[in-house]
């Protein structure tokens, strides 16, 4: 009886993905890769867990902002500086940018690593070529076409599901490292958990979801806040949809990886890895080319979607933050100088961390480090923002929402704090 409405409702949740499914994607940047590789290798199956309980937790955050920019009109940057003095402002905003800046810089390295394995050609070439493609990509082109590249671009992230299976993983030990939480108090396990969750629940998303929402709206021509203020029951069921696919598909990729590198380099001994480059090079002897081809090419592709989203979130951020008006990728430079020129800036000191001297192999774990202890003072944000009916009006945050805005605000601090006192 039910049979002719399954496809129908197959149908109706992929024509609803858009920003959620690119900001969820787009979390699985090279920093990200490289994070979940170090883990998979040190410890094993035993964080698989963190897939599990980051899940609810991502989410949440993220339905969270798509709900803001949907029922606002305004972008977080724009939300914040429409409710909160300039001391709250410009401190969130700088949170975002240095996360930011610092993971675009481990982005590009690692992203230049990748080619070079791939062509033999030195990353010191590959690395100027990136940012200034990505740059460009950025700025000549349209919004539409954007989110149309980017949303097939998040195919790439199979690649490391098939990679986990050319692996031949314990599944019981893959069964028990997921079902049964396992803590250690050391400086090494902490920093790797902080890493986990800074990579997956971060700062830039927040920003980028809620200003994705705002151009889609423009994309429907509503252009000014007043037109694109409030929302149906149909469109946030809509976005709900975008969300949880997009954050279902982060995490998944992110149980692949952990578990391809437990599977291979953890069960070899193979323990003293930094980057995803040195797990791919790692994977070759231990799961043959295939799973080494697929984890490096994922590598490149996963740092062209995860690159533009970091460069135009703190765009959007500081844009919104000095201007207090809406800015789209779809206008040009000199509608919106300002928008791109934070663009570029971002990708030439993220480019300039590269050339600086500093080791873009560390930078690639450390920057989800950096985003783990910035982002919980963004999540308390979020989190008031969303839950004020001076902000929301009656879309407020519902209990079970609030409850998981907290509850990740306090995991992400604890997690902080215990690396910082451990």
């Amino acid at each position: 009886m039910n049979e002719p409405n399954q496809p129908r409702a197959v149908q109706r949740i992929l024509s609803n993905l858009g920003p959620g499914l690119i900001t969820g994607a787009a979390d699985d940047d090279p920093s990200g890769i490289s994070t979940y590789s170090v883990a998979g290798a040190i410890f094993g199956y035993s964080l698989l867990w963190t897939a599990l309980i980051s899940l609810p937790l991502m989410a949440a955050v993220q339905l969270m902002c798509a709900r803001l920019g949907m029922v606002t009109g305004r972008g977080l940057g724009g939300a914040i500086r429409m409710r909160y003095p300039r001391w709250v402002l410009w401190p969130a905003c700088a949170l975002l940018v240095v996360a930011n800046v610092f993971n675009i810089g481990a982005d590009l390295g690692g992203m230049a690593d990748a080619m070079q394995m791939v062509t033999g050609v030195r990353s010191y070439f590959w690395t100027p070529f990136f940012a200034v493609f990505i740059t460009g990509l950025l700025v000549w082109t349209s919004y539409n076409l954007i989110a149309r590249v980017f949303k097939w671009l998040t195919l790439v992230l199979f690649a490391y599901v098939i990679a986990a299976f050319l692996a031949r993983p314990d599944w019981s030990a893959v069964l028990r490292g997921a079902l049964l939480p396992h803590l250690e108090w050391s400086r090494s396990y902490m920093s790797v958990l902080v890493g986990i969750l800074g990579t997956t629940i971060s700062p830039y998303l927040f920003f980028w979801q809620a200003a994705q929402e705002v151009e889609e709206e423009r994309k429907m021509g509503r252009v000014t806040v007043a037109e694109r203020r409030g929302a149906t029951d149909l469109e946030l069921s809509a976005a709900k949809d975008d969300v949880f696919t997009g954050m279902f598909v982060s995490n998944l990729v992110m149980f692949f990886i952990v578990l391809t590198t437990a599977a291979t380099l953890h069960a070899h001994g193979v323990v003293n890895i930094e980057t995803a480059k040195e797990a791919a090079e790692a994977l070759r002897p231990l799961a043959g080319p295939g799973a080494y081809w697929l984890f490096t090419l994922g590598l490149i592709g996963t740092g062209m979607l995860g690159v533009p989203v970091l460069a135009g979130s703190c765009a959007y951020a500081i844009a919104e933050a000095a201007s207090g008006k809406g800015v789209s990728l779809s206008q040009k430079p000199r509608q919106a100088p300002r928008f791109y020129l934070v663009i570029a800036g971002a990708m030439v000191v993220g480019l300039a961390l590269d050339f600086a001297g500093l080791n873009a192999v560390k930078m690639l774990f450390w920057s989800a480090v950096v985003n783990g202890m910035l982002a919980p003072p963004l999540v308390i944000l979020v989190v008031l923002l969303t839950s004020d009916k001076r902000v929301m009006r009656e879309r407020v945050n519902k209990p079970w929402a609030k409850a998981l805005g907290w509850t990740c605000a306090a995991l992400m601090t604890a997690a902080a704090l215990a690396l910082i006192f451990i």
